[in-house]
């Protein structure tokens, strides 16, 4: 018997048939087709500028395909940021910086190819500027965890391989009206800068969270059980 997931594209257009090889290089994950179980969510996606878009609905047979889950199981949340750094431009504003990025890629990057999905969280808006905060050593590893879970933005699914847009099929669409989402949009990341802002911290906590600069100074890999103490405290 057939797996199936319902997912949802947020866009400005109907698209009934996805296509293989096309889209931004520079996206989270690279090239490839970006949706979400959650049909809000798309609705917000779907309505970036104050226009309506389409919450294009699809049903994904996952028979067969090797999904790739970075917030599940081994990886931990330097794997995710690792592709991150990998497909998207960072800005780097510390002398730190570059030196982490390519620690981080060096460490932590998993190997991708042979995933035809990719299932991890979406670097958007306020989302992204946490990420570059822990690169450039400005929040600590705890911080960046806790941050991704700030405004519920959830999880995107991403179809990477030929095989997987061989096995999605477009089910219809639902309109996403701007009036309401473009604004949920927004607020959604106005409250998540919020929620991280009025999270003070005392200068106990500062000391005893790990930054990047300590990851490198410790150099620590992948399967160091310090790091996954520091990341599940």
């Amino acid at each position: 018997m057939q797996n199936d997931i319902i997912i949802y594209h947020g866009s400005q257009q109907i698209v009934e048939m996805p296509a293989f090889g096309k889209g931004k290089t520079y996206n989270d994950y690279g090239q490839g087709f970006y949706c979400t179980e959650n049909i809000e969510l798309a609705k917000e996606w779907a309505c970036p500028v104050k226009n309506d878009g389409y919450a294009n609905k699809y049903c994904l047979h996952t028979d067969g395909l090797q999904i790739m889950h970075l917030t599940k199981g081994s990886f931990n949340i330097l794997n995710w940021l690792a592709v991150l750094l990998k497909n998207r431009k960072f800005d780097i504003t510390s002398p730190i910086g570059n030196s982490a990025r390519e620690f981080i890629l060096s460490r932590f990057l998993p190997d991708t190819a042979p995933a035809d999905v990719l299932i991890g969280y979406r670097a958007d808006d306020s989302y992204f500027s946490f990420a570059e905060d822990f690169v450039n050593n400005v929040i600590s590893l705890r911080d960046l965890e806790r941050a991704m879970q700030l405004g519920t933005l959830g999880e995107q699914i991403v179809l990477i391989s030929e095989r997987a847009f061989r096995q999605i099929e477009f089910t219809g669409q639902e309109t996403a009206d701007y009036r309401e989402y473009y604004f949920k949009r927004v607020q959604r990341d106005k409250k998540a800068r919020e929620a991280y802002a009025s999270q003070k911290k005392n200068l106990q906590q500062l000391i005893d969270d790990v930054f990047i600069l300590d990851i490198i100074r410790e150099d620590m890999k992948n399967d160091d059980a310090r790091l996954r103490s520091i990341i599940s405290g």
